[in-house]
C-alpha cells in the first residue's frame, strides 16, 4: 500500500496508509482529508480524538478505530461515537504498548470491543474488513490472552 504524507484536501482513497501532520488538527468533509490549526495548543494535544470524532460525523464508510499506543487518553473521548456509528473499536494490549497510556484509558472506557496485541490487529482488522466486503458483520467483544 502506498504511504502518503496528507495535505489539505487530499482525497481519501482506499488501500492507502496516510502519515498526519504534527501540531495539525485532521478531519474529513466530503471525502477528503481537511487540516485545521491544532486546536489544543497547550497541554497534551487531543488530536486523535479530533480526527476520530471528525470520521463519526462525516464518514460513510466503515470505522475501524485503533488505540496503539501514546500518552494521555487522546482519542478515547471519541470512542463512543465510533460505536454509535457501528464502527469496531480495538485497543493494544497494555502490556506490549511501548506508552501504555492511550490503551489503558481507552479499555477503562468500556467501549473497546477487542484487546490484542499487534499482531492480532491486523489479523482482525483483515477478518473486518472481509466482512465488511461480503456483507456480512458479525461483531462480538473479545480480549484475546
Amino acid at each position: 500500500m502506498p504511504v502518503l504524507l496528507i495535505t489539505d484536501r487530499m482525497p481519501v482513497r482506499p488501500n492507502c496508509v496516510y502519515i498526519g501532520h504534527q501540531e495539525r488538527d485532521l478531519h474529513v468533509l466530503n471525502g477528503e482529508f481537511r487540516l485545521r490549526p491544532i486546536s489544543k495548543p497547550t497541554g497534551w494535544p487531543n488530536v486523535i480524538t479530533v480526527f476520530l470524532e471528525s470520521l463519526t460525523r462525516n464518514w460513510a464508510g466503515k470505522l475501524i478505530a485503533v488505540i496503539y499506543s501514546g500518552y494521555d487518553g487522546d482519542g478515547t473521548a471519541a470512542l463512543r461515537g465510533i460505536k454509535e456509528v457501528g464502527g469496531v473499536t480495538i485497543a493494544r494490549r497494555v502490556e506490549t504498548a511501548g506508552q501504555p497510556d492511550m490503551p489503558l484509558t481507552a479499555i477503562a472506557s468500556g467501549y473497546i470491543d477487542y484487546i490484542l496485541t499487534a499482531e492480532q490487529i491486523a489479523l482482525e482488522i483483515e477478518r473486518v474488513a472481509l466482512e465488511v466486503r461480503a456483507g456480512r458483520r458479525a461483531h462480538k467483544r473479545q480480549s484475546a490472552g
